[in-house]
């Protein structure tokens, strides 16, 4: 059996584009206006999902799209980093931040290790697999990047290495442990802008 899942990234929002990790906040005014700008132009789809973020249930909602929220699909847990750019963790914490970054086991912020949200994401693509037709789920954009790892059977740092634009789709198509990969498309045409993660020290 063939399955086809799409991983749709949330439009842009403040959060993303001053570098935050995510704590909650809202789509921006372009955010938005790209999201509805969107609308109609996926293909017919056998179900919907969304994660739990705001920015997530916001691009559902833009989209059209009647999406149930699942709670295994939920971005990575940055503890208590939760809020803050990168660059603010990276003064006031640099070794924990070089260690979060250099060892996929680590979590010094004490939420989840990169390599426990790779986990519960493959734990989620391997139920998907199980269902017929297509699925299709906005998620958070690390949750794309994880997909993407445990789909290709890649080394866990590769996490670091993906970059994920906003309002653009990955499509997964096959079976669980022998995935084809498509990387983002921009949905409608639209100008996503960048996804480009920081650099690992």
């Amino acid at each position: 059996m063939t399955s086809r899942v799409m991983l749709i990234s949330p439009a842009i929002s403040l959060a993303l584009r001053e570098a935050r990790f995510d704590d909650g906040c809202p789509l921006d005014a372009t955010g938005l206006r790209h999201a509805r700008a969107a609308a109609g132009t996926l293909t017919a789809v056998d179900r919907a999902w969304v994660s739990p973020s705001l920015r997530c249930r916001q691009t559902v909602e833009a989209l059209g799209l009647d999406a149930a929220v699942v709670p295994e699909l939920a971005g990575l847990d940055m503890g208590r980093w939760r809020g803050a750019t990168l660059a603010d963790v990276s003064a006031k914490e640099p070794e924990q931040v070089a260690r979060w970054m250099a060892d996929p086991a680590s979590a010094p912020h004490d939420g989840e290790s990169v390599r426990e949200f790779c986990d519960r994401i493959a734990a989620w693509l391997d139920s998907a697999a199980r269902l017929e037709g297509r699925t299709v789920a906005v998620v958070d954009p690390e949750v794309v990047r994880a997909a993407a790892v445990r789909a290709l059977g890649a080394p866990e740092p590769t996490f670091w290495r993906i970059d994920v634009p906003p309002l653009t789709a990955t499509e997964l198509s096959g079976r669980s442990g022998r995935w084809n990969l498509r990387l983002g498309q921009p949905l409608g045409g639209t100008q996503p802008g960048t996804g480009r993660l920081p650099e690992p020290p």
